[in-house]
């Protein structure tokens, strides 16, 4: 796969700031960043990224990855994001890609699609769709990237 950067887009977070892609937190600092598109009304979506907060503490403390999760739900939607977030406990980021300009950009089709980016805010791996379990191959991958070592999509 060819080395791509993060598009510079312009995303939202759940109080409605404006927020460039470059300055998401960890993007480019050094460390793995996870990225997650996902939607409300996306069961699958909410599953995966369920599975992960429950491993992401650990991971984070071995690793130093970011996990961010992007709303794609559209202005109708977007309010429930928030509700949603907090009431699942998910304590990552989440941000609002509500004129999907960002999923546009990475050619996301389906969600959820998942990204890992390496330290230097390269898209090193991607995949979309779930199944429970696929978790636990990301989180070695992100184990894999924290090490400096190449991985194959």
């Amino acid at each position: 796969m060819k080395t791509r950067k993060l598009p510079a887009v312009t995303v939202r977070t759940l109080d409605g700031k404006a927020l460039s892609t470059a300055a998401l937190p960890g993007v480019g600092q050094g460390k793995p960043v996870i990225i997650s598109f996902w939607a409300t009304w996306c069961k699958p979506c909410i599953a995966e990224l369920t599975n992960i907060h429950e491993l992401f503490p650990d991971l984070q403390a071995e690793t130093g990855a970011t996990l961010i999760a992007i709303s794609i739900d559209d202005a109708r939607n977007a309010a429930k994001v928030g509700p949603l977030t907090k009431g699942r406990g998910w304590t990552y980021p989440v941000y609002l890609d509500q004129n999907q300009d960002l999923k546009r950009a990475l050619n996301v089709n389906n969600i959820p699609h998942t990204f890992l980016l390496d330290g230097a805010g390269n898209i090193v791996w991607q995949h979309n769709a779930y199944n429970e379990g696929d978790e636990n191959h990301l989180l070695d991958l992100v184990r894999k990237v924290a090490k400096g070592e190449q991985i194959s999509q």
